[in-house]
């Protein structure tokens, strides 16, 4: 079938009004998925095309579903403490990318959700033609609508139609954020639907002004992202007021006074900036920006954004690029002159679905930011195999995320080898890796401070990699060993992880059909610890054992 078809909407509002309908082209970017990268089950790629499913209710594995739901996820012990200065309104986890046919300016915009509704809580549009052979001089990304997350009391199939805004450009680009935090299982999307006229609506003028100036600070838009924007003005004003009026703020210490201003968002902070030399200097002072988040501000930040805040962000240690610099916004450039002035005081960098990244990108890291403890490269699918050799310069890494990148097996042994103060290590989904036996028996050898591993979906690891992980990690409290299809529990590896790993919290053997009720009672009796348990699958476990943990 095809993947979009054109009506002549019923409206009587204008002659004009032929409306166009269509489903999803292609997927162009997600931040993750529950499937593997070499199936469509359960993968955001079966957004693509009309339904599979829909309007049937229930878990199906032509739906596409993102990795996590629920609290529990940021509770184990790989999560990451969350950043200073995030705007409240700032709820999203994960996103997806969806290009359509023909660019329309859009009316509405379905999303067909068949079990365990409700993640979708921001929808924007871009107006880029992925399909263009020209780029865009200019790339712009409005929100059409969005919503804190709200618990939704059904589990049944539904057609999410929220009321979008219009706005002043056509799209073909369509971008879903989610939060499923208040989700008890797994959202299942099947399909999204653009509608959509090619003329422009003659009342998109008067609805812009009407959205422009009817903003609530409660309310969950873009005006953050906005004064990003202008983030260069913000902070080169020239126009300060003179002191020494400055009110009270005149008789507060130096230090009492930051200690005011870090209770402000970023963009407060540009603003309050202008007021006066005073706060001027306060707002520009580098010990404000020693966390600095920019993935809530993603679709506008860019190079001269980068550029702007570098002079004050030289102490900066904690730094969120996370969801950045796509379609040019950010250049190999731009970053690399930023890391070499902000880079040298750098404890944990989050550079989540970055893809501007490159080689080069990584060798300026590994040599910018020598006290590096804390890399997220996260879904960076775009990076060469060859560029994560770099990583093992970074001797002082503990936290390492390389979840569905294209990292080969002699990149991550170099890296294995030359930092070996590891204590969380994320390679789910690393498909470009041939044994991830000869990968576990060197964790085993040298990471003996690991304390999270996470090998989802590994596709050939055996009791025999298992061995030598257990053997080597004592100090092991969270295992992710979902969807890895060639240990079986007959080989007594599920035992010895049981007897060896005592220190367990969590314990992932998603769908391994060889999980008997030997290796639960081998859990319950030995992994005396354990808070999460997933055995979802399982076909041999037929006893209910009782699993005490500490609350």
């Amino acid at each position: 079938m095809n993947s979009h078809r054109t009506i002549v909407s019923n409206s009587r509002t204008s002659p004009l009004n032929a409306e166009v309908v269509q489903y999803a082209k292609e997927v162009v970017d997600f931040s993750s998925h529950y499937g593997s990268e070499n199936s469509m089950s359960y993968t955001m790629w079966n957004l693509a095309g009309v339904p599979n499913v829909f309007p049937s209710s229930g878990d199906f594995t032509q739906t596409a579903v993102f990795r996590t739901y629920g609290t529990w996820w940021d509770q184990c012990p790989s999560a990451s403490l969350p950043f200073r200065r995030t705007p409240s309104s700032f709820q999203s986890q994960d996103y997806v990318e969806l290009t359509f046919e023909q660019q329309v300016y859009p009316t509405a915009v379905h999303v067909l959700e068949t079990y365990h509704p409700g993640a979708v809580i921001r929808i924007l549009a871009c107006s880029a033609n992925p399909y263009s052979p020209n780029p865009p001089a200019e790339v712009r990304w409005e929100i059409l609508w969005s919503e804190r997350p709200m618990k939704v009391n059904a589990s049944q199939a539904r057609q999410f139609k929220p009321c979008i805004k219009q706005i002043n450009f056509p799209t073909n680009l369509i971008r879903l954020e989610v939060n499923s935090s208040l989700l008890d299982y797994y959202t299942e999307l099947d399909a999204v639907v653009l509608h959509g006229t090619k003329d422009k609506p003659l009342l998109s003028l008067k609805t812009a002004l009407v959205d422009m100036n009817d903003l609530e600070d409660d309310d969950y838009e873009e005006k953050d992202g906005c004064e990003m924007d202008a983030l260069n003005k913000k902070f080169s004003s020239a126009a300060l007021g003179d002191g020494p009026h400055n009110g009270y703020f005149d008789k507060l210490p130096y230090e009492l006074i930051q200690l005011i201003l870090n209770h402000l968002s970023l963009p407060d902070l540009c603003r309050l900036a202008q007021t006066c030399r005073l706060l001027h200097q306060h707002c520009c002072d580098p010990l404000q920006y020693i966390h600095l988040n920019l993935q809530p501000y993603w679709a506008r930040l860019d190079d001269t954004s980068l550029e702007f805040l570098q002079a004050r962000c030289v102490l900066v240690q904690w730094l969120n690029l996370s969801w950045t610099g796509n379609r040019g916004f950010i250049s190999v450039s731009g970053f690399s002159r930023f890391l070499k002035v902000c880079g040298s005081e750098l404890v944990r960098l989050e550079l989540s679905c970055s893809h501007f990244l490159n080689d080069t990108c990584l060798e300026v890291i590994s040599e910018m930011c020598p006290n590096l403890q804390d890399l997220n490269l996260s879904s960076c699918d775009k990076l060469p195999p060859q560029a994560f050799g770099h990583i093992a310069k970074l001797c002082s890494l503990k936290r390492l995320v390389l979840y569905r990148t294209k990292v080969e097996q002699t990149a991550l042994l170099s890296i294995l080898n030359f930092c070996a103060e590891l204590q969380h290590l994320s390679l789910g989904s690393c498909v470009m890796i041939e044994d991830y036996d000869v990968i576990a028996s060197m964790i085993g050898a040298k990471c003996k401070n690991l304390r999270t591993l996470d090998l989802w979906r590994c596709k050939n690891i055996t009791e025999n990699g298992i061995a030598e992980l257990a053997s080597g990690c004592v100090l092991l409290e969270e295992l992710d060993l979902g969807w890895c299809p060639t240990l079986q529990s007959s080989t007594g590896c599920f035992a010895r992880l049981a007897r060896q790993l005592p220190n367990l919290q969590k314990l992932f053997l998603t769908a391994n059909r060889s999980v008997c009720d030997t290796d639960i009672e081998e859990l319950a009796s030995n992994c005396t610890r354990l808070q999460q348990l997933d055995i979802l699958g399982l076909k041999q476990v037929f006893k209910t054992v009782r699993i005490v943990a500490p609350l």
